[in-house]
């Protein structure tokens, strides 16, 4: 394999709002840089980045997936990403292994809510980025439409470096606005073709021109001097300028074309080659783990090895499959390496480039590139590897908190230990679910960010680990209680030849608040019960507060008194008084007013303000109480109280009631009594449910 110098490498991540082509810019590039011999299509189930047979039956992305390519001497990788929001993690995942973003816009469409979210993570992540204003053959596609709701929404850091020649059906070519040179589509030589430019274009390329050289100036002062003074720049002031701009994350510039129609690809990637930053002019800050002071290292090859692992595939055959970006130094197959997030050695075996789904080997990978190595024992998504003479770990990423909960069982019995291993093996691949375990009622629950997320997770469960599941709503994990004090007796009597069973127990029952555990208190004097037995006495409410007498709910919040009872010398045993003591517990739950409660949730819920209005109706309609609201960083957080049961469809319909641009956190926060109407519903289904279990 030939190597490439850092400064001639260009990473690249394809992110934006699902639909906007993304998958198709990557496979157009691909082809016009040979690295394919058709244009593979999403829809037609050909294309190389969207391999998973889910992605197939979708149409769309719901993984990062690389590939890389060669074009005029560079080797240039990409990172395409998925635009659905339930696959946001992938989105996360692919820029950390990325020097640049190229954010993909709909011509029809125009600015987007995943374009919005596209915009927040290269900030967030201080990512230099450009926009591709893709599918301008489109029916009512508009490039200056698109760009000024870029430019609306974005302000002045949006630049245009191209525009369009011709429009919708007419679309054939792009003018490049810098060196004013214009090129169309030629369908026969595959390649796009230098043409006159058009008179009436020459007024829109002067403007954006002079706008272009004004966002240059700003980032230099020597230029924004010579600009002020001579009103104008060269061509070569212009593109150091440029330079400068996107690597400072000042200007994103603008790009356009037709992915499926083939057309701007190839200036594209004169543009990727030309503007976009290498790695050798980023820097990558980490901390030394032994000293704990903050590193800085650079993608040269005579710097230590260090890398970052960005994404983990997990496969059933290969086994774990890690996707690195080497930062720092080379990599070797065969040879040792330092995993300083795990603080373990590693044995690295082969290492591969990747195309999609396809590995090639290589014999070493050097700073820059973004290349994979099975079967590593300890690490996972996120963690460092370097040379452990020069440690250093980067930071972790951060993932959103899963939002959505489903029940997973099996379809046939006995798959359960299927079940466990292929969710844990799939945990290893998408950091943003979770697994736990719902003990009181033998439950496996899987939380997260989307309905077809956790779909998904179901059907690779299928897929990849040959086990079907069915998905549920989660039980709710009511409670029982009691409202007033009773004071009962508790008495097992039993005589069958041979010693009988004796126990007898006065027991007063009342409501507590100090804990959600028993209060047991011991008040015999006398010996009326015997010492030896009044732990089983203890034992057997216990056990029987695991089950309510309402609707079969484990019972909270009570405390019990032991303050009389009797015994006998010969027939009393701890079986007896175990015995007695649940006696007295139905007798005295039933008399002292048992009511059912529910978990209520803390939620907050952040929204642009004006879906405040929609958000806090519903929270209404959902027996929510509405606690307070602020604002933080430009937009509304809304805090309330809301009962699970009322929570567990929220994440899809939170999404569709503000065009997925709110979002929400919540946890648990006490237990309140279930209203009357409610619970009368919640008892009977309980008492349905048990009858039918005994028939």
């Amino acid at each position: 394999m030939k190597e490439y110098k850092a400064e001639n490498v260009r990473n690249i991540g394809i992110i934006g709002h699902g639909g906007t082509g993304k998958t198709s810019l990557a496979e157009a590039i691909l082809f016009n840089t040979k690295e394919s011999d058709r244009l593979g299509r999403t829809d037609d189930g050909t294309s190389i980045l969207d391999y998973d047979p889910e992605e197939k039956k979708r149409k769309i992305s719901i993984s990062s997936a690389v590939a890389n390519c060669v074009w005029n001497g560079h080797k240039i990788y990409l990172v395409d990403t998925p635009g659905y929001f339930d696959f946001v993690g992938e989105v996360i995942q692919g820029l950390k292994g990325v020097d640049a973003a190229l954010i993909s816009v709909c011509g029809v469409s125009g600015l987007q809510v995943g374009t919005e979210k596209s915009w927040d993570y290269v900030n967030r992540y201080n990512i230099p980025r450009a926009f591709f204003i893709n599918k301008l053959d489109r029916e009512n596609s508009s490039y200056d439409k698109a760009l000024q709701s870029l430019k609306d929404r974005f302000g002045l850091a949006v630049v245009p470096i191209e525009i369009p020649i011709g429009r919708e059906s007419e679309f054939k070519g792009v003018v490049n606005i810098i060196n004013k040179k214009a090129k169309v589509y030629d369908s026969k030589l595959k390649s796009m073709v230098d043409v006159e430019v058009a008179s009436e274009l020459i007024p829109t390329i002067d403007e954006y021109r002079s706008v272009l050289m004004e966002a240059v100036a700003e980032t230099d002062e020597e230029l924004l001097d010579k600009y002020l003074s001579n009103g104008e720049l060269s061509e070569e002031e212009i593109i150091m300028g440029l330079k400068k701009g996107i690597l400072s994350c000042e200007i994103a510039p603008v790009f356009c074309g037709s992915a499926v129609n083939n057309i701007g690809i190839h200036t594209l990637l004169d543009n990727i080659i030309s503007y976009f930053p290498s790695p050798v002019e980023r820097t990558y800050e980490g901390i030394n783990p032994k000293t704990g002071d903050i590193e800085k290292r650079s993608s040269s090859i005579d710097e230590a090895f260090s890398a970052v692992v960005f994404k983990t595939i997990a496969d059933p055959f290969v086994g774990r499959l890690s996707l690195f970006r080497v930062l720092s130094g080379s990599i070797a197959a065969d040879s040792s390496i330092y995993n300083s997030t795990q603080d373990k050695i590693e044995k690295v075996g082969t290492l591969y480039l990747l195309k999609g789904k396809n590995q090639i080997a290589v014999d070493r990978l050097y700073a820059g590139e973004i290349g994979a190595v099975s079967k590593l024992q300890y690490t996972l998504t996120g963690d460092t590897l370097c040379d452990v003479s020069k440690p250093i770990v980067y930071g972790k990423m951060e993932f959103p908190e899963p939002c959505l909960s489903m029940t997973v069982k099996p379809k046939a019995k006995g798959d359960e230990d299927k079940i466990s291993n292929g969710l844990h093996k799939l945990l290893e691949e998408d950091p943003t679910f979770k697994i736990t375990r719902d003990v009181e009622n033998a439950e496996t629950i899987i939380s997260g960010l989307g309905e077809i997320h956790i779909e998904i997770i179901a059907n690779k469960l299928k897929n990849k680990y040959g086990v079907d599941v069915v998905l549920e709503t989660p039980k709710v994990p009511y409670r029982e209680t009691i409202r007033k004090t009773s004071d009962v007796q508790g008495k097992y009597k039993k005589q069958s030849g041979g010693h009988g069973q004796y126990g007898d127990v006065w027991i007063k029952f009342e409501p507590q608040n100090e804990t959600e555990d028993l209060i047991f208190v011991d008040q015999i004097v006398g010996g009326v019960v015997p010492r030896q037995y009044i732990p089983a006495v203890e034992k057997g409410l216990r056990e029987a507060m695991k089950h309510g007498v309402l609707a079969g709910y484990p019972v909270i919040g009570i405390k019990a008194t032991l303050h009389d009872g009797s015994y006998h010398p010969v027939d009393s045993s701890e079986m007896a008084f175990k015995t007695a003591a649940s006696l007295a517990y139905k007798k005295g739950m039933k008399e002292a007013d048992p009511v059912l409660l529910e978990p209520i949730m803390h939620v907050e819920v952040i929204v642009p303000d004006e879906y405040m209005g929609d958000v806090m109706g519903d929270i209404n309609k959902r027996r929510g109480r509405v606690l307070g609201m602020e604002q933080m960083n430009g937009l509304e957080v809304v805090t309330a109280e809301v009962p699970l049961a009322e929570m567990f469809k929220y994440a899809t319909e939170l999404r569709s009631m503000t065009q997925a641009r709110g979002n929400f956190t919540m946890r648990f926060e006490r237990y309140e009594e279930v209203p009357p109407v409610i619970s009368q519903k919640i008892i009977e289904n309980a008492q349905k449910q048990k009858e039918m279990e005994e028939e």
